[in-house]
């Protein structure tokens, strides 16, 4: 594993660290950084973890390094997106983390308005609307809403938190690490927080560009609801009739949005 680049905290304002994992993005990720650079807030750190791409990915990041905020580690072996995620999060020096993959993008106000409504709302735990965009960039037409706020068995029921509009504000929730596991470790981590008692808020204003890639693993219905399966049964430990009870409820409401398309 090598780390690249250094960064000072800066008082006057709080630090937000941004997340970002990378594997074969190096099509995407240059779209990526360009929105976090292009942040109206300008007290961020991006670290970005490689997880062994075979392409270009690592060579398309290394000019962007001439911007001191932004780091670069490179993990030895192929680990999964929850091993890159934690080995950013262990190098992050701020007090807020957001969540940003190497295929999606922000829009330029996002870190300041988000960070804007949990100072004022005194929130540990935020999330964003954000848009879909088509493989090429192209806008989909489609916003997905998020509710105002979201607890432990409304999440189990539907994952309706969007990981590249996650906001965490680490000395309220204290440490922070997501599941190693390689699908959805993201979800594992929200469950984990708001079993703890913490809800979720959400802020209506879409501040995120979601890409939707084909054979992507979130676009494969069936292995989404195994996944969702395995995290009732397996992480959460949830009772037989427990799981049945919340799996229902996440097909009939993953039906409905899908209808809707």
């Amino acid at each position: 594993m090598r780390l690249v680049t250094n960064m000072q905290n800066d008082d006057a304002m709080p630090l937000i660290s941004i997340i970002t994992p990378s594997y074969n993005s190096e099509t995407y990720i240059p779209h990526a950084i360009r929105s976090v650079q292009a942040q109206t807030y300008t007290n961020w750190e991006m670290i970005i973890t490689d997880d062994c791409s075979t392409d270009g990915t690592v060579a398309t990041v290394q000019p962007f390094l001439k911007d001191e905020r932004i780091k670069l580690i490179e993990l030895a072996e192929n680990s999964g997106p929850g091993v890159a995620r934690n080995t950013s999060i262990e190098q992050a020096g701020g007090r807020y983390l957001a969540f940003l993959d190497a295929d999606d993008q922000w829009l330029p106000e996002k870190l300041e308005k988000q960070l804007r409504f949990m100072q004022e709302g005194r929130i540990a735990f935020s999330f964003t609307s954000y848009m879909k965009i088509k493989k090429d960039g192209t806008d989909t037409g489609t916003i997905v809403s998020v509710p105002e706020k979201v607890d432990y068995g409304q999440l189990l029921k539907q994952n309706v938190i969007g990981c590249l509009t996650v906001m965490l504000d680490r000395e309220k929730l204290g440490e922070v690490k997501m599941n190693p596991m390689r699908t959805r470790q993201d979800f594992a981590l929200w469950l984990s927080l708001c079993r703890q008692g913490w809800s979720a808020h959400g802020f209506q204003e879409a501040l995120a560009k979601y890409r939707v890639v084909e054979h992507s693993i979130s676009s494969n219905k069936i292995t989404m609801a195994k996944n969702n399966w395995r995290m009732y049964r397996d992480i959460e430990q949830l009772s037989l009739p427990r799981s049945l009870w919340y799996f229902l409820h996440y097909v009939i409401l993953s039906s409905k949005k899908y209808m809707t398309k």
